[in-house]
């Protein structure tokens, strides 16, 4: 069972809109990359890792690849889960576990709002979803409890004024009970925009300080967060 301390909320969503299309078609299974080798190894935590969406979206709003999440048709989008990484000690984490096969089009639209992009779902689950579960429905069944549970800090409020990478992890952190800044990790681009928050997790999914391996920003660099709208229109539940 899901152990954890984040304060949950029932689905505290991060679409600004989320129009799940009516029909969808089943993913077709993820390759490895030749590049990408597989491996298995005990699992000691996990990261759970959020990403920005209107800064993903700043430069997709025509690509074809990212329609569903960029083009603004099925929804716009602040976070979105990017996945549920198991880790392991050490910098080489377990991945690419086993084959998969197709994920079916009932768990697509389920998951739809949480991750919109049905190429995503099945990269995260060949890649790192085999490595913890036997089941993509277990996957993601515990991928949304962990990302239903986070809290959000207002992104409107914080994008308007100056801010660092410490102010922004202490931000998550005075928004979530248990969870402290050293358990929270930024991941910004050359430019200084956030493009993804990435929050450490133990074996039994509590929020834990993150490992020494995992690269950490100092808390005085600035960053920048792209609105990609003027204001937020009023966010809006995710279906469950």
């Amino acid at each position: 069972m899901v152990a954890i301390l984040l304060a949950a909320s029932p689905a505290h969503a991060q679409s600004y809109q989320c129009r799940a299309p009516s029909v969808l078609q089943s993913a077709a299974p993820a390759k490895k990359p030749s590049s990408e080798p597989r491996r298995i190894r005990p699992v000691n935590g996990y990261t759970l890792a959020l990403s920005w969406s209107p800064e993903f979206c700043r430069l997709r709003k025509d690509s074809r690849r990212d329609k569903t999440q960029c083009s603004g048709d099925d929804g716009s989008f602040a976070f979105i889960l990017h996945g549920l990484w198991p880790d392991a000690r050490g910098p080489a984490y377990p991945q690419w576990c086993r084959a998969t096969n197709a994920l079916p089009p009932a768990l697509i639209k389920r998951n739809f709002c949480m991750m919109p992009s049905t190429r995503l779902m099945a990269s995260e689950w060949a890649k790192h979803g085999t490595c913890m579960a036997k089941r993509p429905e277990t996957y993601f069944r515990i991928s949304r409890t962990m990302f239903d549970a986070v809290q959000f800090p207002d992104m409107d409020r914080l994008s308007r004024k100056p801010l660092t990478v410490g102010a922004l992890r202490n931000a998550f952190a005075a928004a979530n009970d248990g969870l402290r800044p050293e358990m929270v990790r930024l991941k910004v681009n050359q430019r200084g925009w956030l493009n993804e928050v990435r929050l450490c997790l133990g074996k039994n999914f509590r929020p834990t300080r993150c490992p020494a391996n995992m690269r950490a920003l100092k808390d005085d660099v600035p960053v920048k967060i792209w609105r990609g709208l003027d204001c937020y229109p009023s966010i809006v539940r995710v279906p469950g």
